[in-house]
């Protein structure tokens, strides 16, 4: 079925349009799965449940800003690309890559942990693939930052991993169709289409209030 879905990707990836939607299905360990929307065009994605009128995540590609818009709270927080330091020299991520029909395999370990294990569609939707890479460097100092903070006994490598310096690791080779970390969360691409551009999917709501999010 995977490498089914691949092949289809690969076809289906053929004919050019305004906007790309990726519906994926997430689960957490324990609990039940439920859908993530993506949504992409030259100038923005949106990550959301499929709700058109829920809370979504905001990318501005040519702003470099991320805005979790929160309908509910009437708030939208402004997250600006900002500067992630470098691993420290103990730092070692371990790269596996097995080729894959229409894609690849992509496994990172750490510390003899496997934080990730990906499977990519190769040549698909390139341009949804840089928004996703995208997304992930904008929000990798806020990321990173959220792990200083957190408790010494439940700070993870893996975490920095797959949000901090490794998280492009898989990107490199294609798009996420198949993704599973370290602690059994797990992601599957389960459609994909493109469509004309919804412009009123990726505007901030007039009745939200817009804030920046607090200094780090």
């Amino acid at each position: 079925m995977k490498a089914l879905l691949l092949l289809a990707l690969v076809a289906g990836a053929a004919h050019a349009a305004d906007m790309v939607r990726l519906d994926y299905e997430d689960q957490e360990p324990g609990a039940a799965p439920y859908p993530t929307r993506i949504l992409v065009t030259r100038d923005f994605l949106r990550m959301d449940d499929g709700d058109d009128g829920g809370d979504f995540v905001l990318l501005d590609r040519k702003r470099h800003a991320v805005v979790n818009v929160l309908r509910s709270a009437g708030v939208a927080m402004v997250f600006r690309r900002g500067r992630v330091p470098q691993p420290p020299p103990r730092w070692k991520a371990v790269k596996a890559v097995t080729p894959v029909a229409g894609g690849s395999r992509v496994r990172v370990r750490v510390g003899g942990v496997e934080c990730s294990d990906v499977t990519t569609a190769r040549g698909v939707f390139p341009d949804a693939v840089a928004a996703l890479r995208e997304l992930k460097t904008v929000l990798a100092e806020r990321q990173y930052a959220t792990w200083q903070a957190t408790p010494p006994e439940l700070q993870h490598d893996c975490d920095l991993a797959n949000q901090v310096w490794e998280f492009a690791a898989a990107l490199r080779y294609g798009l996420p169709v198949s993704e599973r970390d370290f602690s059994g969360r797990t992601r599957h691409l389960r459609a994909h289409a493109t469509l004309p551009q919804a412009t009123s999917l990726f505007a901030v709501p007039a009745d939200v209030v817009v804030r920046d999010a607090p200094p780090l």
